[in-house]
């Protein structure tokens, strides 16, 4: 029998970094570049696949939506993002916390971190890369905004991913999805993991607790009860086995 693990997938705007505010600039610029046309209607992207963004996005500014055009918008986004690095450092950065809590359990042999985002594979790297915090996930497990447009989906594909790489199956009891909004709460919940939610973002923690989440932190900064709580969760769900 293969020996425990702990699946830990991160969401990462606004859970691990901030991103400084280029992210609007970044989709006017992928419009542009794809259309033509420039952002004239403003779209919910906070707990969004980056599918269902560019979708809504495209339909709000009358454009008919096809695959090639989606992908054609994701390299473009890819390409805005590099543009703007520089602004990403100089405005953003990594959350209170998140590197500690990252190394922490980065260091157990138990634990096997990846992302679970919105964003597309490629920004993803870039963000975390731009704070030097890309080498704590495996990237090749993590699902992403174009996998698929709901995001509770993508729970099962990171989970199918980290199979298929460390030899063992991983669900609902030994998963776990930590992000900072009520859409990581459904989807963790919807796609089969137990959700962590941080009140870092633009949620409260009563919003995020209302959502049923397993636990809420107001943060990251204790890295020994981050740590705790994300190895809990899991025990708790081996106990009700």
């Amino acid at each position: 029998m293969s020996s425990p693990m702990t699946l830990v997938l991160w969401d990462i705007d606004h859970t691990l970094i901030d991103a400084g505010g280029v992210t609007a600039d970044t989709y006017d610029h992928a419009l542009h570049a794809v259309t033509g046309r420039r952002m004239e209607h403003a779209v919910e992207v906070a707990g969004r696949t980056e599918r269902a963004i560019v979708t809504e996005i495209l339909q709000a500014h009358r454009v008919e939506v096809s695959d090639r055009l989606l992908d054609s918008f994701y390299v473009a986004l890819a390409e805005a993002f590099v543009v703007r690095e520089a602004v990403m450092r100089e405005r953003g950065r990594a959350l209170a916390g998140v590197r500690e809590v990252l190394t922490a359990l980065g260091e157990r042999p138990d634990v096997v971190q990846s992302v679970l985002t919105g964003n597309t594979e490629p920004v993803s790297v870039g963000k975390l890369t731009v704070f030097g915090l890309e080498s704590f996930v495996d990237f090749e497990v993590g699902a992403y905004g174009t996998d698929h447009e709901d995001r509770a989906a993508l729970v099962a594909l990171a989970q199918e991913r980290a199979a298929g790489k460390y030899g063992r199956s991983f669900g609902a009891r030994d998963t776990v999805l930590v992000g900072d909004t009520p859409n990581d709460v459904r989807a963790g919940h919807e796609g089969g993991a137990r959700v962590i939610a941080v009140a870092t973002g633009f949620n409260d923690a009563a919003v995020l607790d209302a959502a049923g989440p397993e636990l809420v932190l107001e943060d990251l900064t204790d890295t020994e009860a981050v740590v705790r709580a994300v190895l809990a969760v899991t025990d708790r769900a081996a106990g009700e086995r």
